[in-house]
């Protein structure tokens, strides 16, 4: 695959109700989700306009309930090899949720968790027979349905920020400052600004990533998110650049945020 060391290629919503997740995306960010899944597992494509796709929906059995999981999205990294990623990060203080095991014409994959507990999968993909080179477009820095940014709540930001430009290749430059929020520390992979470090706020359960995904206009989103039976708890509020964003929960309890024009 022509995707470089540590690229984000995949993006993932974990979910007990994935029905009612196509009706609520599809509304608020312009998405087309499976209506049913395509094959014996319950795993639904998220279709773009483009025709491109901008990840999967997965279905919460009840036994991942039972074992303490939560709707959330989930983000998987781009490595040469899973079994090593794995092993290097549960030497560097990270554990491993799922070992690694293979996907027929898909890839290699593996569960981690970073030392702070924030959870994301590695991933050595099988590339599409005849697209040796094909590269994943599920984040792009300025278009609508695609990730936009991505950011990390962390317990300790400085221990994270040396945890993944080791571990992935990313470099830390360039930050904000919010007062007693702390900094606002911006990532980097190759020359693409990809999202951000800062200090995980205290009513905050634990560590995470957050993905904010592109939509056409923040305001129509917004009140999707409310029409739909999500909740807003922060913005929408406007960010470098003129653009507006906002944090919310979807009617299930997973984090997501939005980042848009005000028309």
């Amino acid at each position: 695959m022509a995707d470089s060391q540590g690229s984000f290629i995949w993006y993932e919503l974990i979910t007990p109700d994935p029905d009612a997740a196509k009706r609520f995306y599809d509304a608020v960010v312009g998405w087309t989700i499976e209506a049913r899944p395509s094959g014996t597992m319950d795993y639904r494509m998220i279709g773009r306009r483009d025709g491109g796709q901008a990840g999967g929906v997965m279905r919460m059995t009840e036994d991942m309930q039972r074992r303490g999981g939560r709707p959330c999205w989930l983000g998987y990294l781009h490595v040469a090899d899973v079994d090593a990623a794995v092993r290097a990060v549960q030497a560097d203080g990270g554990s491993s949720f799922m070992p690694p095991w293979d996907i027929p014409g898909i890839g290699r994959i593996a569960m981690l968790a970073d030392p702070d507990g924030a959870p994301f999968y590695v991933m050595t993909p099988t590339p599409p027979v005849g697209t040796p080179d094909a590269a994943s477009d599920v984040f792009s820095t300025d278009r609508p349905q695609h990730v936009r940014w991505n950011e990390l709540a962390a317990a300790d930001d400085v221990r994270a920020i040396d945890f993944y430009t080791r571990h992935f290749g990313w470099r830390q430059e360039g930050a904000m400052d919010m007062g007693e929020m702390g900094q606002y520390r911006f990532l980097h992979q190759g020359q693409t600004m990809i999202g951000a470090v800062m200090p995980k706020p205290a009513q905050m359960p634990q560590a995470a990533w957050t993905f904010y995904f592109g939509v056409d206009d923040i305001d129509r989103a917004a009140a999707a998110v409310t029409d739909g039976g999500g909740r807003i708890v922060m913005g929408p509020m406007e960010i470098p650049g003129g653009e507006h964003s906002l944090d919310a929960f979807d009617p299930q309890g997973a984090h997501f945020g939005l980042v848009g024009p005000r028309k």
